[in-house]
């Protein structure tokens, strides 16, 4: 079910995937959605109930003004304090993994587990796959067409515009957000103090294997590992594994 509530007079969306579960809020990252963690929801249900954000700018939340890392985790805070909720795992990929683990650091009392999914704790983010996109076609079929092998990871925020096909976001707002992402996050990780499960695509080419056995290393005992057959969208590359592993984690948390 989408749902909208208003902060500082901008309008942000999510999906609630439904059921009786425990909650799990999940960020996607740049040129997604929420509806790109459906197949993880029908995965883990009926134990989890996953809630998505459509973070700042994309999906059917409004754009805004900059893309700041205090902007990002701040919604994330007003979203959870919307939805009502007490200490709940939180899940990101990329951009949204950024922005689970800072969250989980400013608000330690309402995160019990973190998931993040192929990122680093140092992002120098490439924004120039934006600067490729084409901004616009006549139907449905030709911007998968133009897009060729990208399309099965934006499909889910293809929009109907006007007389034509685009995205359910602005290709200069996400440059924007990209280079808001570069920067060094090592405090921000080692702070985390909630059990971890880091998830990386071994092929790769944002989230590098020294990098994220590094970042394990500096959590030892609170983080662990798992890399799988899959590129930097994991979830969408690897669905099946991508949700076993989620939910061995989720299913071994000392609270649950």
């Amino acid at each position: 079910m989408r749902e909208f509530f208003t902060v500082d007079q901008r309008r942000l969306s999510f999906l609630d995937f439904g059921g009786s579960g425990l909650p799990v809020l999940a960020f996607h990252g740049h040129y997604n959605e929420g509806s790109v963690f459906a197949p993880l929801a029908e995965a883990l249900a009926p134990r989890w109930r996953v809630i998505a954000l459509d973070q700042r700018g994309h999906g059917e939340s409004d754009c805004a003004p900059s893309y700041q890392r205090d902007e990002y985790v701040a919604d994330i805070a007003a979203f959870h304090r919307h939805l009502g909720l007490g200490p709940v795992p939180v899940l990101g990929h990329s951009l949204g993994g950024v922005n689970a683990y800072q969250y989980a650091v400013r608000h330690a009392d309402q995160v019990t587990a973190l998931i993040v999914e192929d990122i680093g704790a140092v992002v120098n983010a490439d924004w120039s796959l934006a600067t490729r996109l084409p901004r616009k076609a006549p139907s449905h079929q030709a911007l998968a067409s133009a897009l060729g092998s990208l399309a099965p990871y934006l499909e889910r925020s293809f929009r109907r515009l006007g007389d034509g096909w685009g995205y359910s976001f602005d290709i200069d707002h996400m440059v924007l957000s990209h280079k808001a992402l570069t920067g060094d996050y090592w405090s921000d990780w080692e702070s985390v103090t909630c059990p971890t499960l880091l998830i990386r695509g071994r092929d790769s080419v944002v989230l590098m294997q020294d990098h994220a056995r590094e970042m394990i290393a500096r959590r030892v005992g609170r983080a662990q590992l798992v890399e799988l057959p899959a590129g930097h969208v994991v979830h969408c590359d690897a669905p099946d594994q991508f949700a076993a592993a989620v939910r061995t984690f989720l299913s071994q948390l000392p609270t649950v």
